[in-house]
């Protein structure tokens, strides 16, 4: 499948694997890349010389191009930007603000940049200032997000916009990938699919979880603060939205909160902990039930979607009179 975003990023598949903090490292990426998709580095809040380590090591792994997130609230952005201009990294996503005052930087170096946003007025901000692409991110999606939903947000940036679309929050098989292309993308960004695949090197009790999630399993905290996150319900997210409340009432501080959050996704992820720790989650876990390679996952994706994808509306009718999508 060749669309603009696979000529855009030099890639075989218009798959893109999203970025996850303490979670999408060189192991993830350099098998997504390997795979044909567009591996990511998470860089969250890790020290220069782990992202530097980690796309050296991504790049040992695989030749194909290699991706890096920046959450722009990070207070070491500016040297996060410049390093990845030294490094040269083939794709910059960014989210958490505006990557303009690093975007003439990246393209000097010959980077693709490629701001992930929730709303239609960004998207137009970030293409006049230079993006080469856009990630269109619905609020199905696990971690942080935005407030409108997959299939409102696709269609009105797709419109918005001139440049390729990415639609991200509710992908994690062919459907999802068919219904992102059928509203205008030319690309999918897939997240909590990614949790599962055996190159992902999130702990074991995570990824169950994960696979043992029905649709009603998410839950959303931070809407008062501004910073909503996504996760799968445990004692510490119900914790958190009861902190939320009581905050929001005037009954205490955000000191409580503050010392309940820090921390919580490396418990979860590193030290296993999934009562404790945040288990930021897509809605989208209800239909993910296995562990596979990164590669099974994208020819996965991408065998379903063109499958999917290639029925008239009267022969997915049918298909779904028999649940036989799979089988198309």
């Amino acid at each position: 499948m060749k669309t603009r975003i696979t000529e855009l990023l030099g890639i075989e598949k218009p798959i893109i694997q999203g970025a996850m903090a303490w979670i999408a490292d060189a192991s993830l990426a350099s098998a997504v890349s390997e795979a044909g998709g567009l591996g990511i580095i998470a860089c969250g809040s890790a020290p220069l010389s782990w992202v530097e380590d980690q796309v050296k090591e991504a790049r040992a792994k695989t030749s194909k191009p290699i991706g890096a997130n920046i959450m722009l609230m990070n207070p070491e952005a500016p040297e996060l930007a410049k390093l990845l201009a030294d490094l040269k990294i083939d794709v910059v996503t960014t989210g958490a603000g505006s990557p303009a005052p690093y975007i003439e930087m990246w393209k000097a170096a010959g980077i693709k940049v490629v701001p992930v946003i929730a709303s239609t007025a960004q998207a137009k901000r970030m293409e006049r200032a230079g993006a080469d692409a856009v990630v269109a991110e619905g609020e199905e999606a696990g971690g942080h997000i935005g407030q409108l939903t997959t299939m409102a947000l696709t269609p009105s940036v797709c419109e918005a916009v001139s440049i390729p679309v990415i639609t991200a929050g509710g992908v994690a098989d062919g459907r999802g990938m068919a219904a992102a292309f059928a509203l205008g993308a030319e690309g999918v960004q897939v997240g909590t699919r990614f949790l599962t695949a055996k190159e992902c090197t999130v702990s074991a009790n995570y990824k169950q979880k994960i696979i043992e999630a029905k649709d009603s399993d998410t839950i959303v905290t931070g809407r008062g603060s501004g910073h909503p996150v996504r996760q799968l319900k445990n004692h510490f997210a119900r914790e958190a939205k009861s902190l939320e409340e009581k905050m929001a009432a005037g009954e205490i501080d955000g000191s409580e909160l503050e010392q309940l959050l820090t921390g919580s996704l490396k418990r979860a992820v590193v030290d296993g902990d999934v009562v404790n720790g945040s288990i930021m989650s897509g809605e989208v876990a209800a239909i993910i039930h296995d562990e596979k390679t990164a590669r099974e996952i994208v020819d996965d994706l991408m065998a379903e979607a063109e499958a999917w994808g290639s029925l008239n509306l009267q022969q997915m009718a049918e298909a779904n009179a028999t649940r036989g999508w799979k089988q198309v």
